[in-house]
C-alpha cells in the first residue's frame, strides 16, 4: 500500500506538534512537511524537533502551496479564516484536506462544500473515535425519547479556546436535533442570558465552562422528571485527535470530491 504523504498546517502549535507526532509513528503514513504563517517565530525551525522528536531534516515553511507539491492531504488545525485560505490553496493543488478547525460562520462553512465540490475534504468538530460514537449514541437517545425530557450539552474546555459552544458541543447537539427530526437552529436556547426563565420544552441547551488546561469534556443530559440519562467523554491527551486526524487522512486518499466527517471515516453512517 503507498503511503500517505501529509502536510501539517499550523505545525508549531499544540496540535500541530501532536500531528507530527502521529505521523511519524504511523504505519503507511510519511510527513510531506509544515508551515506556519509567513511571520511566525517558528519558521525555519526542525520539526521534528519542534514536536518534542529528533531533528528530522524538515523545516517549518511559510506557505501551504510549497509542502503542497509533496503532499497527498493536509491536515488543518488552525483558524477560521486561515483554513479557507488552506482550503483553496489544496483546491488549487488537487490535495485533500482534514479540517479540524471550528468556529466557521454560515458563510464560511459555504465556501468550504464549494470547495469539497472539487477535492476530499473531511471535516469535523472533533477527531475523536469515541466522540463520534458518542455523537451515534446522543442521535439514538434522543431518537428513542420524548421531548419531555430536556436535552442540556455541557463543554469544558482550557481558557486560550476561542470559540464557544465548542465544535464538538455543536456536533452533539446537531446530532440530537437530528434523533428528533427538527432543526438545531430552531431548537437551541444557546449559553447566553437568554436562558433566563422557564425552560421551553424541546430546547436544546448548551452549557460552558473555561479554565486552566482542560483538554476536553463533553457530556449530554437527557433529564426526564423521574430519570436521568448522561452520556460523557473525557479528553485526556490531545493525542487522541491527531490520531483520529492521520486516520482520516489516510482514508480520505483516493475517495471522490465531496464533504465528510468522520462518521464516514469510521463507518458509523
Amino acid at each position: 500500500m503507498a503511503k500517505t504523504s501529509i502536510l501539517v498546517a499550523g505545525a508549531g502549535g499544540r496540535m500541530g506538534r501532536a500531528i507530527v507526532a502521529e505521523i511519524l509513528k504511523t504505519p503507511g503514513a510519511t510527513l510531506a512537511g509544515g508551515f506556519e504563517r509567513p511571520d511566525g517565530p517558528d519558521i525555519g525551525k526542525d520539526i521534528g524537533v519542534l514536536a518534542g522528536l529528533d531533528a528530522i531534516g524538515l523545516a517549518v515553511e511559510d506557505a501551504a502551496e510549497k509542502g503542497l507539491t509533496r503532499a497527498g492531504a493536509l491536515i488543518d488545525f488552525t483558524a477560521p479564516k486561515v483554513t479557507i485560505s488552506n482550503a483553496r490553496a489544496a483546491s488549487e493543488k488537487g490535495v485533500a484536506h482534514v479540517i479540524g478547525t471550528t468556529g466557521f460562520s454560515d458563510e464560511e462553512e459555504s465556501q468550504i462544500a464549494d470547495l469539497a465540490k472539487s477535492i476530499p475534504i473531511v471535516k469535523s468538530g472533533n477527531m475523536s473515535v469515541g466522540v463520534n460514537v458518542l455523537t451515534a449514541l446522543v442521535e439514538a437517545g434522543a431518537k428513542a425519547l420524548s421531548d419531555d425530557y430536556d436535552i442540556e450539552i455541557f463543554e469544558a474546555h482550557h481558557r486560550a479556546k476561542v470559540d464557544a459552544p465548542s465544535g464538538t458541543a455543536l456536533m452533539l447537539g446537531a446530532a440530537a436535533a437530528r434523533g428528533r427530526g427538527v432543526d438545531l437552529n430552531q431548537v437551541s436556547s444557546g449559553v447566553d442570558d437568554t436562558r433566563a426563565g422557564k425552560r421551553k420544552q424541546g430546547d436544546i441547551g448548551f452549557s460552558v465552562m473555561r479554565g486552566g488546561g482542560i483538554v476536553g469534556e463533553h457530556q449530554v443530559a437527557f433529564t426526564g422528571m423521574q430519570e436521568v440519562i448522561t452520556l460523557s467523554h473525557s479528553a485526556i491527551d490531545r493525542g487522541l485527535f491527531a490520531k483520529g486526524a492521520v486516520a482520516a487522512a489516510q482514508w480520505v486518499m483516493g475517495k471522490p470530491a465531496g464533504l465528510y466527517t468522520m462518521r464516514d471515516v469510521l463507518g458509523l453512517g
